[in-house]
């Protein structure tokens, strides 16, 4: 059913009962993502004694589940300027609106030495004259084994420094991408393009005009079907006090 949303003196027209989910669900099997060398997730029933929090063990009238994950490591994840600073930051104050303006682009990573890097002229070109509250960076070529990868030690793809300067300095508050980071996997802590987005010159003691505000979501997943273009954004993740936290994002199309 289409639905008419004001949204920031804009109207759009939506349809709420068609949500397109971008987020990899977390898994405790070969399924599931990884990334900075860690293991699967582990989701095991609680065992205390002779019982097991389990119905199909028979001894529990209900599912009890511990769950360990690192929400950096195993699968869709939106993260605020507290990843990288010595002072925390919660992901969960930083970020209190969920509707975006969104635009999704796709770019094939350009082969720089031994890397395969996403320039700012990549980004400038397939933006146009758009100026979106979020981009969604889909990476070409895009098979579905993306949603199953161990990324560690492989050197994927990332975005140059250039490049998450100019999706700053275009106003863009919230940045999206299906790679495990924006920035080089072996970098030397450097993590440029973070600091660009975020606009933090110093990680110890963090500038006044930093963006406290903006996120980074990585290890998304956007399939084929779905075509570039603008999109209203609903960015849902868990309350953790944390400076990351799993995440479910979910594009809505604006119908004409």
């Amino acid at each position: 059913m289409k639905t008419t949303i004001l949204y920031n003196n804009s109207t759009y027209q939506i349809d709420l009962s068609k949500p397109i989910d971008i987020s990899i669900p977390l898994t405790n099997n070969e399924q599931n993502p990884i990334a900075w060398y860690q293991n699967a997730p582990e989701i095991d029933p609680v065992t205390m004694g002779d019982w097991i929090g389990k119905v199909s063990e028979g001894k529990s009238s209900t599912n009890f589940n511990n769950i360990f994950f690192n929400p950096h490591a195993h699968g869709t994840h939106t993260e605020c300027l507290g990843h990288i600073t010595r002072d925390f930051y919660s992901i969960n104050q930083c970020l209190k609106q969920f509707f975006f303006t969104a635009e999704l682009i796709s770019v094939e990573p350009k082969k720089v030495g031994e890397d395969l890097v996403i320039t700012k002229e990549q980004i400038e070109s397939a933006l146009g004259e758009n100026s979106p509250e979020a981009i969604i960076i889909r990476t070409l070529p895009n098979p579905e084994s993306k949603k199953h990868l161990n990324y560690s030690n492989t050197n994927p793809p990332y975005l140059e420094d250039a490049a998450a300067i100019f999706i700053r300095e275009k106003g863009i508050q919230h940045l999206l991408i299906d790679l495990p980071s924006v920035d080089k996997e072996h970098d030397e802590g450097k993590l440029l393009a973070h600091k660009a987005f975020w606009n933090v010159k110093d990680v110890n003691q963090v500038n006044d005009d930093a963006r406290f505000n903006s996120t980074i979501t990585e290890m998304i997943y956007v399939n084929e079907e779905i075509q570039d273009g603008s999109y209203l954004l609903n960015l849902q993740f868990a309350s953790f006090e944390n400076d990351a936290s799993p995440s479910k994002p979910l594009l809505y199309k604006i119908e004409k």
